[in-house]
């Protein structure tokens, strides 16, 4: 059945599949991948050369904060190859035998996508090391004195790892990655460029004043920008006539507690503990997750890259200090002589 022009685009009952159309977010192509430029410039020189010759690309390590499109540059990289992707993830290959599996299933130029390659155990990584750089595993049949290593070729193919913490992969692995790229936040203005799009896809009426407000509280991640797109447009068809305006989106987003810098609800608590419990601290990153009762890694890869990058908190030696535009942030006053909140005298007026 056609859609005819006064057919209502936010109609649930005509419009297309709504998980059809979320998938249909991701860029297909890097020339669809906005925001990160550098990045898309660099990769696709890879890629065209990698055509050119008619090989495989290097094997490609990409990093940073969670929700920048790792996934979905891996799954443009197999796009782009004309390849299929084999997904994967650190945590779930615990034994050198369950990566010694996924290579031999593999199948020439295959891209192999390993998430959070940063907790892979330590066996597997050995492995690893190996397959990347002659493709082949040594797979080890019986025990003790009279095991013996059998090499297995395996077809030539991709890796493509990600990580939100690159500090933590050794060195060895990380040299043999012919590609490494750092994600960085997006700017507000390519949020809006992403926003509009979404909606476009989603049949949204999207006004601009609207996806610059969205775009303004999304931390810098497309990510969040598209989930609180999705809420938005959630409280226009439920509490206003279904058009995106900037007042319903300050309106829907004050519901869902993001506040007009993009700060939710573990932002602020992280900053009350910091501010009102430890007095500013320094105080250890564990100490924090206790008192606002989420895990440790939840508060170094989720919450804090985007508090320090904003200028509300610093990462010492000693801890987590709270800065004076959290202390501002809260409505507080830094006390006198508060870690981080006092940036000392004044140099030029002689106090």
């Amino acid at each position: 059945m056609t859609q005819s022009a006064d057919t209502d685009p936010l109609d649930p009952h005509v419009h297309l599949d709504e998980q059809a159309a979320e998938s249909a977010l991701r860029p297909g192509t890097l020339a669809e991948f906005g925001g990160q430029r550098r990045v898309s410039d660099q990769l696709g020189l890879v890629l065209a050369a990698a055509r050119h010759r008619g090989t495989v690309p290097d094997h490609v390590l990409l990093s940073g904060p969670p929700g920048l499109g790792k996934t979905t540059l891996a799954m443009i990289i197999a796009a782009e190859m004309g390849a299929p992707i084999r997904i994967s993830s650190g945590p779930a290959i615990q034994h050198a035998g369950d990566l010694a599996a996924i290579l031999s299933g593999l199948t020439e130029g295959e891209v192999f996508f390993l998430d959070e390659i940063h907790r892979m155990s330590r066996p597997a990584e050995e492995m690893l090391y190996l397959a990347m750089e002659d493709f082949r595993v040594d797979v080890v049949v019986g025990k003790g004195p009279g095991a013996t290593a059998i090499p297995l070729e395996i077809p030539r193919f991709t890796l493509v790892g990600a990580t939100t913490r690159s500090g933590l992969l050794p060195g060895p692995l990380r040299d043999r990655f012919g590609f490494t790229a750092q994600l960085d936040f997006y700017a507000t203005a390519d949020l809006e460029k992403l926003l509009a799009r979404s909606a476009a896809l989603l049949g949204i009426r999207l006004e601009p004043t609207a996806g610059a407000e969205i775009a303004s509280r999304s931390r810098g991640t497309p990510r969040i920008a598209n989930r609180l797109l999705r809420r938005v447009r959630d409280f226009a068809l439920v509490r206003a006539d279904g058009v995106l305006t900037a007042t319903v989106a300050r309106d829907a987003l004050e519901l869902y507690e993001v506040d007009p810098v993009g700060l939710d609800r573990l932002d602020r608590a992280i900053l009350d503990a910091l501010c009102r419990s430890f007095g500013g601290g320094p105080v250890g990153v564990g100490t924090l997750a206790l008192a606002v009762a989420e895990e440790t890694e939840t508060i170094e890869e989720v919450a804090e890259p985007f508090l320090v990058r904003e200028g509300f908190l610093m990462r010492t030696p000693r801890g987590r200090v709270a800065t004076r535009r959290a202390w501002e942030h809260l409505g507080l006053q830094p006390p006198r002589g508060a870690a981080g909140a006092d940036h000392g005298p004044d140099l030029f007026s002689g106090s």
